[in-house]
């Protein structure tokens, strides 16, 4: 199961935690925790603003922020959302396109060098004994590298390259994680969703906004993010590959809780570069 569940309570060390670990997210309906294999996939999650996609974004972050073989490599239009995390970053990008497009170029070339050298080894992916970090590239907000910013050709490249990144990352231990507020299919092409193999969709505006993140016809299932209330907030959606959509509650982290959590993870890496 990519799914995983404990019951509400159950507690973890956050010292030694592992990008090859189980990555909590939050709640399910009935109280129980909520918690995915994030190693070898990828995530997009979508919302409209105040839906509590940030705050599902920033869990994620921290579990990077506190894995020991993680780097963390953070794409930020608006430099607010994923900036209190900054200084525990490899790579920070702002409101940039061609900052943003050369460095996901070199995680491209990244991608190669990794491939060749499993290729020489007789191997089909990286695991937890290699020395290589997993890299966990976070971009928010995936519409304005794509639609507000830059030429047309420079958008059309940010998306080929994340596809690509997202197509041929994951065995080469590069996760992307990708947001946007603008569920829409000029944003998100159904040749890139459909690589994603979670999808978590927060309050949407429209049935077809909903469609756009989980997939084509969930909607009409009855799993529709459109029609969670603006009561809701943290409320979505949540499908792993192969099931169906779950209701889940977001975990909640204040910005006191990431600067605290920043200050953390930055202890670690210091005891780690030592």
């Amino acid at each position: 199961m990519l799914l995983k569940k404990r019951k509400h309570g159950d507690t973890i060390p956050v010292s030694g935690l592992s990008m090859y670990d189980l990555v909590h997210l939050g709640v399910d309906e009935y109280g129980h925790r909520v918690e995915i294999e994030l190693i070898y996939r990828n995530i997009l999650i979508g919302g409209e603003p105040g839906a509590g996609k940030s705050v599902a974004l920033n869990n994620i972050v921290a579990h990077g922020a506190l894995a020991a073989d993680c780097a963390l490599w953070l794409f930020d239009g608006k430099q607010v959302e994923l900036g209190l995390w900054e200084d525990v970053s490899e790579v920070f990008v702002g409101p940039d396109i061609d900052l943003a497009l050369l460095r996901l170029r070199q995680l491209q070339a990244e991608c190669n060098r990794r491939y060749q050298e499993l290729t020489a080894a007789k191997r089909r992916k990286i695991d937890r004994n290699d020395p290589v970090d997993v890299i966990l590239a976070v971009i928010d907000e995936l519409a304005y590298y794509t639609a507000t910013i830059g030429t047309k050709d420079q958008q059309e490249e940010f998306i080929l390259l994340v596809r690509d990144l997202v197509a041929r990352g994951r065995a080469a231990g590069i996760i992307v994680v990708a947001a946007t507020q603008r569920p829409s299919a000029d944003i998100i092409p159904t040749s890139l969703r459909d690589l994603f193999g979670y999808r978590w969709a927060f309050r949407c505006t429209t049935d077809s906004s909903s469609d756009i993140i989980l997939g084509r016809g969930w909607a009409q299932l009855g799993y529709n993010a459109a029609t969670i209330t603006p009561a809701e907030r943290g409320i979505g959606l949540l499908l792993a590959e192969g099931g169906f959509p779950g209701r889940l509650k977001s975990a909640f982290l204040s910005d006191s809780h990431t600067y605290s959590l920043v200050d953390y993870a930055r202890d670690l890496r210091i005891r780690k570069a030592a």
